[in-house]
């Protein structure tokens, strides 16, 4: 779709911002802590950590803060304990939301995250309303004038990518979950720059709203984002790129 691209895609770039303004110190963090937590404190036989301080490395977060969210999460040093859960609601035109927490106290997020979400154009849905129109994939975006389409197209399916396609100027690489470390290497071992990539939960379909509709929601996205116990959230919207030059993001 011509001068549109898919929230999976533009919510990068917010965040390369959020990196720049050190907002995504605190989150980044408490992902790690609870990685080496539930996996251990060793990168190598810990994807899931590995994933986690390589993105805190790409927000410039000092090493020792990652090697002290490494041993709260461990037992070594003393910390907070942090508990998962996904909400699921909508946004404003119907948008699904999927909002990914870690909480030391559900009982005060899940009021907070319903009264945002209520206060501008969107609702808390039941377990399961919306889960069901998104699924757990690697994900690689490769900006388009770094490569050809074709010449990525057969290095990654080569690698072992489930699919690629274009959004926008931009090129989207889909792997299982598995496998986005072997695709991702081979890609930087050809030589060609990643714009950002993450396991993540993709929608199955993208819906259009009217520019006004996509402010709201990308308002609320916002929002939701600020929350300290929020480290994610999830989409199927498209945005037009002017919105969100006129947005400032």
């Amino acid at each position: 779709m011509s001068g549109h691209s898919k929230w999976a895609t533009t919510k990068h770039k917010k965040m390369a911002i959020d990196a720049k303004r050190g907002k995504i110190f605190t989150k980044v963090l408490k992902e790690i802590t609870v990685a080496a937590r539930i996996g251990g404190g060793d990168p190598a036989g810990n994807p899931r950590l590995r994933a986690v301080i390589l993105k805190a490395k790409e927000a410039n977060t000092p090493a020792d803060n990652i090697k002290k969210a490494i041993q709260k999460g461990t037992g070594e040093l003393p910390g907070v304990t942090y508990e998962e859960a996904v909400f699921e609601g909508y946004g404003p035109g119907g948008t699904a939301l999927l909002i990914s927490i870690m909480t030391d106290n559900k009982n005060r997020t899940v009021p907070e995250i319903r009264h945002l979400l209520s206060k501008h154009g969107g609702n808390m849905g039941e377990a399961g309303c919306v889960s069901w129109m998104f699924d757990k994939k690697g994900y690689i975006v490769v900006e388009g004038g770094k490569t050809g389409e074709d010449n990525l197209m057969a290095l990654v399916l080569e690698a072992g990518a489930e699919d690629m396609r274009k959004d926008g100027n931009n090129f989207e690489v889909i792997t299982a979950p598995g496998d986005l470390e072997v695709v991702k290497g081979a890609i930087e071992k050809a030589g060609i720059p990643i714009a950002a990539s993450e396991v993540t939960m993709l929608p199955q379909n993208y819906i259009d709203l009217d520019d006004k509709v996509t402010e709201q929601v990308l308002r609320l996205i916002e929002l939701l984002e600020d929350h300290d116990d929020v480290q994610n959230v999830y989409a199927n919207f498209n945005v037009r790129d002017e919105v969100i030059e006129k947005m400032g993001r």
